[in-house]
């Protein structure tokens, strides 16, 4: 992937873009900021199979219902409705046993046809990878990175 992003002058290509989001979706939306429980290298193994295991659940859910429904984007799918609509479904115990029509929607995939994402803006420039915290420029000689001594007097009064 570096060979790419050398090709492409420094700019993210779209597999890292995927990757980095399955990232962010896996740790700030499924996990909730917590961390994993297992203590042992096998059991963090197990656990992060699991969680690939329902992202890709979850993005197959997803999929399934954009596909049904013609000119629908994949991008407007919020992977937040489908994830509170299958904890939804997994606290009701709902739809564990099916009939023989198998629904490729299903209730994920109506929660999420329900609360489509607007459609992206058109890109006018380039994504930009990285960026210095500040987004004036901050360097070249004329920046005096000097360190001053400061002292600094507080004057308190009794009440």
């Amino acid at each position: 992937m570096h060979r790419d992003r050398e090709r492409l002058g420094g700019r993210q290509t779209g597999v890292e873009r995927a990757i980095e989001t399955a990232y962010a979706e896996l740790k700030s939306t499924i996990l909730g900021g917590r961390v994993l429980r297992a203590r042992t290298p096998d059991g963090i193994e197990q656990e992060v199979w699991a969680l690939l295991t329902a992202y890709q659940a979850l993005r197959t859910a997803m999929t399934d219902a954009t596909d049904s429904v013609p000119g629908t984007d994949r991008d407007q799918a919020g992977f937040t409705t489908a994830l509170a609509a299958a904890r939804d479904q997994l606290l009701l115990a709902a739809g564990i046993i099916t009939g023989t029509d198998i629904d490729l929607v299903g209730t994920i995939g109506r929660h999420v046809l329900a609360q489509l994402v607007p459609a992206r803006r058109v890109r006018t420039k380039d994504r930009i990878v990285k960026r210095a915290i500040s987004k004036y420029n901050a360097c070249g000689p004329a920046i005096d990175r000097t360190t001053y001594k400061a002292t600094i007097n507080m004057l308190t009064s009794s009440p």
